[in-house]
């Protein structure tokens, strides 16, 4: 047995560099939120089961990772427990589970706190998820979201709103991308339209899969579920029809005709358009029928954010969901929310190169210097420099200054300052500019004003 250190399959580290680039990710998706008046939150990495449970669909439930019970976690168990559904052991000895997203524990903080909360309430959460998927290029085990809901109104203005936080988030980052809309209300008409009424859950878990699993593929698990072959017979103009979001619209009107359900979406849909038309904001949105996010707690508008330069999978999410809070038995409380997925738009910049400079770490100045003397002196500055904001390093050890020009180098200095008898005595400072490897001398007073332009 190998005794070297390893980390969990779906689990990264991340080093300075990376560190370094994802904090300009979190810190331009927070500068968004707060511009639209979003607040900070915060809950727990662990969350009770039967708070995640039957929250995500049968597809979600599986991948929740469950935390097995502190000390003897077997004390529950009986003997044919073991012969019986795994899901009565696994309720024996887990009481706990890592959060699958950040919605549920933001609905269940919602509920307990609701009497506290100035509503309509708009909070934003950057925290990490698990997940039990299968590890592969953009899908992990643990990663981060970034979210925003508003809750305590059902007005379609906060659509409106989202779509134009998703559209600023991505002009920011230089990514070009596609956001994908449908209603679950008109998922809803459409399972009645087929002949399939009250298996709307059914449909939409079958007809999310349609990018992955192929047109024959959906058709093969509809089937699966239940579904007759005249259902799926009429489902086919869905599955092929191909238009603008106008045309698409128009084809909707005539498809859910008779579909009180259908029509109720069909009509959000057509407000939520005209409202980002109002804004003056101008994202790329495309009406998709066959968008339907397999979580199951969706009853309004749905979003997909992809991004159109790397295959990836999708980058952002989210929708309208009126009834979650209920299940925490605060009826009543309408919201609406979207998710980035920060390890993915992550890989996306990287694969474009479009991490500016400024997101690569490193110091702005390193200071160096030659013999003991020239150490307390060097101090100073540093005290100086940091107190300007410039963010400054000191070599601590007496090296060979090739030596502290290479670190000074791997750290991405801009800048060095050589400290010598000469400096120390003139008040002139010699000074390297990284970048070009032009050298000069000026007061400390000069270069920092140099910097600060």
């Amino acid at each position: 047995m190998s005794n070297k250190p390893g980390i969990p399959r779906g689990t990264r580290d991340f080093g300075p560099e990376v560190m370094s680039r994802r904090n300009y990710l979190f810190d331009t998706i927070r500068s968004v939120f707060q511009t639209y008046g979003f607040q900070p939150l915060e809950t727990p990495a662990m969350e009770k089961l039967e708070v995640l449970t039957g929250k995500y669909g049968e597809e979600g439930d599986k991948l929740i990772f469950k935390v097995l019970n502190s000390g003897n976690f077997m004390e529950k168990m009986v003997a044919n427990d073991l012969q019986e559904h795994p899901g009565k052991v696994a309720a024996k000895i887990s009481e706990k589970a890592l959060r699958y997203d950040l919605t549920v524990p933001f609905a269940r903080y919602v509920a307990i706190h609701k009497n506290e909360l100035n509503l309509p309430f708009r909070r934003y959460q950057i925290q990490p998820v698990w997940r039990g998927d299968n590890p592969q290029f953009g899908r992990y085990r643990e990663f981060y979201q970034c979210d925003a809901d508003v809750v305590g109104t059902d007005s379609l203005v906060c659509e409106a709103e989202l779509i134009a936080l998703v559209n600023e988030v991505m002009n920011r980052l230089h990514i070009r991308y596609e956001l994908k809309i449908n209603n679950r209300k008109i998922l809803t008409g459409l399972s009645e339209k087929i002949g399939a009424p009250g298996k709307e859950a059914d449909f939409c878990v079958a007809i999310d899969k349609l990018d992955k699993i192929g047109k024959e593929g959906v058709e093969k698990e509809l089937l699966e579920r239940g579904f007759s072959d005249a259902s799926i017979l009429a489902l086919q103009p869905l599955l092929t029809f191909q238009g603008s979001n106008e045309e698409t619209l128009q084809f909707l009107n005539t498809f859910l005709a008779g579909s009180e359900v259908g029509k109720k979406g069909l009509e959000e849909l057509e407000t939520v358009f005209q409202l980002v038309s109002a804004m003056g904001c101008t994202p790329n949105l495309v009406l998709d029928l066959t968008l339907a996010r397999g979580l199951s707690y969706y009853t309004g508008a749905i979003m997909e954010v992809k991004a159109l330069d790397v295959s990836i999978g999708s980058i952002s999410g989210g929708g309208r969901y009126d009834n979650l809070t209920g299940l925490f038995g605060v009826p009543g409380l309408s919201g609406v929310g979207i998710s980035f997925g920060i390890d993915r738009i992550y890989d996306v910049l990287e694969k474009l190169n479009e991490f500016p400079d400024s997101a690569l770490g490193g110091i702005e100045v390193m200071i160096g210097w030659f013999d003991e003397d020239q150490k307390n002196f060097a101090l100073s500055l540093l005290y100086q420099l940091r107190r300007e904001g410039i963010h400054t390093e000191m070599y601590p050890d007496k090296a060979k200054i090739k030596k502290q020009f290479e670190y000074a180098d791997r750290k991405k200095a801009k800048w060095v300052l050589v400290i010598g008898s000469d400096e120390m005595a003139s008040g002139n400072l010699t000074v390297k500019n990284m970048l070009d490897g032009k050298q000069d001398r000026c007061t400390l007073d000069e270069f920092i004003a140099r910097i600060k332009q």
